[in-house]
């Protein structure tokens, strides 16, 4: 297929950053696309939370950038206002009272929040929200969709990408490709708890994010101290995996007394109010198997991408959706 004389009409399911990656990539080359997502808006895990003037990343907290490429991209966000290099004071805590120690790593965020990049890609795209997609199949004249929500989708499609968690792409994959479930299903992704805190006032800690070994708690950041915030104090704490799936099933307000607790350990107070919030896929666990990146069957046209095929991380989501992007257009430009 020569996209110059006809171009390749493209369905993406999932409007995460690699989602998007994959789409831009191939909205760039002319190909005709509908972005699908089964939530409000685009982001996936680089979401935030938003009541009033107040606001939180509670998924993805920052992102390191160490591939040119990807780089480039970053710089281009920057350039848009829609990322912003944090110079955050980052701890390590060993234990309850040990001393903290910085670490010089450049990290990013989105701004005014973890959602913007995602935001900026998605503003030339064809989205379509609150459509889970849970069906794809490969028919005689292209493949189908249908929707949770609208039922079959009114086009037939020449590719599919679908960028989603593994748990989620797994039972996509079970009638068109029974071997890429096999894949999907080997890759395991942990939960984790997320706890949202509100204060009349900062805290006087010495460190505006920290990595935490001990406890159930894993991660802690002063939401606050990113670029592009305001409104009142807001700190954000994860939880360790091994915790989190301990406590899927456990009451939110059990869940936040614990996360507190040890919260109060490292030097914080009760917060003013609290939401909490449940990531059943929010990380790849390490196998020490080399991921392929992505995933092209090019004798029916079905893609897979995301982080969970590239050792996970804001930075693999982009590279294996633009991986895929370009392995699509060289595929469908050679036929």
């Amino acid at each position: 297929m020569n996209i110059s004389d006809s171009r390749p009409h493209i369905a993406v399911v999932g409007a995460g950053i690699a989602g998007l990656s994959c789409a831009t990539t191939l909205r760039a080359a002319g190909c005709r696309l509908r972005l699908f997502d089964r939530s409000r808006g685009p982001a996936g895990r680089m979401s935030a939370r938003r009541d009033g003037d107040w606001q939180c990343d509670h998924g993805a907290q920052y992102f390191t950038a160490r591939d040119r490429a990807f780089r480039a991209e970053v710089a281009r966000w920057q350039k848009a206002g829609a990322a912003a290099a944090w110079p955050a004071r980052l701890a390590v805590l060993d234990a309850p009272n040990s001393t903290a120690h910085t670490t010089q790593i450049e990290r990013f965020v989105g701004t005014p929040r973890m959602s913007a990049p995602a935001r900026l890609l998605a503003e030339t795209l064809p989205l379509t929200t609150d459509c889970t997609i849970e069906k794809v199949l490969c028919e005689p004249r292209g493949w189908r969709l249908w929707s949770a929500e609208h039922g079959a989708i009114d086009d037939r499609f020449d590719a599919v990408v679908l960028a989603m968690p593994a748990p989620q792409v797994a039972p996509l994959l079970h009638a068109p490709a029974p071997e890429l479930a096999v894949l999907a299903n080997s890759t395991v992704m942990h939960a984790c708890w997320a706890l949202m805190l509100r204060f009349d006032a900062p805290l006087p800690l010495a460190f505006d994010a920290a990595f935490v070994n001990h406890g159930p708690l894993r991660w802690m950041a002063r939401d606050s101290s990113k670029p592009g915030r305001g409104g009142p104090e807001t700190w954000l704490l994860h939880a360790q995996a091994e915790w989190s799936e301990a406590h899927l099933d456990t009451p939110p307000e059990q869940v936040a007394a614990a996360m507190l607790a040890a919260f109060e350990q490292c030097g914080g107070r009760t917060p003013v109010a609290w939401t909490a919030h449940r990531w059943s896929h929010a990380d790849v666990a390490p196998d020490g198997d080399p991921t392929p990146g992505y995933v092209w069957r090019e004798v029916d046209g079905l893609g897979l991408c995301g982080d969970w095929l590239n050792g996970g991380r804001v930075e693999g989501a982009w590279l294996s959706g633009r991986a895929l992007g370009h392995e699509m257009l060289r595929a469908l430009q050679s036929v």
